[in-house]
Parts: structure tokens; sequence; C-alpha cells
């Protein structure tokens, strides 16, 4: 039983140490745009025009009944080479709760997300070396995090 069980760290070890090695999976890339990022005030379900880029649009509900699953959409399907679909919740533990790696992908997410009390969503959509952004408040009746 000993046996098996340390083939098995051996083997997942390796992979893990193999996929870091080749560069796909760097979260230094992604805490990189957290910092940077300047949030604008928009109203959720509306179209936002990014110079020449496109529009994208961002759902989420209003009033969230359970904050353990909070659905959220975007629809950037009519810009041009979407890279990454981002979703933050400012208030959560962990801010970056979903990100989306779209190369070569329509750019169309939809997803549920945990939220733990009522907070700002920010939807980013990085097309063409271009991040865009809108935001979202969601009032969470029952919280989905930890209580």
């Amino acid at each position: 039983m000993k046996r098996r069980l340390f083939l098995k760290n051996a083997m997942s070890g390796s992979v893990f140490a193999t996929v870091v090695g080749s560069g796909l999976l760097t979260p230094s890339v992604v805490f990189a745009n957290s910092t940077s990022f300047k949030a604008k005030s928009d109203v959720a379900s509306v179209t936002v025009a990014n110079a020449g880029q496109g529009s994208f649009k961002f759902k989420a509900p209003k009033i969230a009944e359970n904050g353990a699953v909070v659905p959220m959409t975007v629809d950037a399907s009519k810009m041009k080479e979407v890279t990454n679909i981002s979703f933050y919740i400012k208030n959560n533990p962990t801010p970056l709760v979903a990100s989306f790696n779209l190369s070569g992908a329509q750019g169309y997410v939809s997803t549920r997300v945990k939220m733990d009390k009522t907070s700002t969503v920010v939807a980013l959509v990085t097309a063409d070396g271009i991040t865009t952004s809108k935001t979202q408040e969601v009032k969470v009746t029952i919280g989905g995090c930890g209580g």
C-alpha cells in the first residue's frame, strides 16, 4: 500500500514540476493585473464600447438570494482576439474568483461563483492586448463563503 502511495505522489509531483517549468502555470501573470486595473462604475447588461475594439455585455443579478451560487455571464463574442475573461469580487477573501484563458475561442463565458457578502463585481475582458472592465453591485442575502 505504501508503494502505491509513493508512486502516485512521485508521478503527480513530476507532472506538476513539468507544467510549472514549461510556463503553463504562471500565477504571477494573473496577479499582475489585479493591482493595476481601475474599474468604472457601469450598469449591468448594458453594452460598453471600447474605442474601436468592440463591446461586451456583463450580466449579473442585482440581488443574489444565495451567495453560494451567483450566476454571471460575459458575452464578448463581438470583440476580436479575446484572450482572457476574469471576474473579481472586491469583498471576497480571494478577490479573483474566475479567470478564463481563451486563445482561439469565442469570447463567451457563463459561470457561477461564490460570494461572501454584498460586493462590487468586476468583469475584465482582455482583447487584442487591451483590458476593458465593467462593474456591477450584487447584494447577497445569504453568504456562501464560510457563512
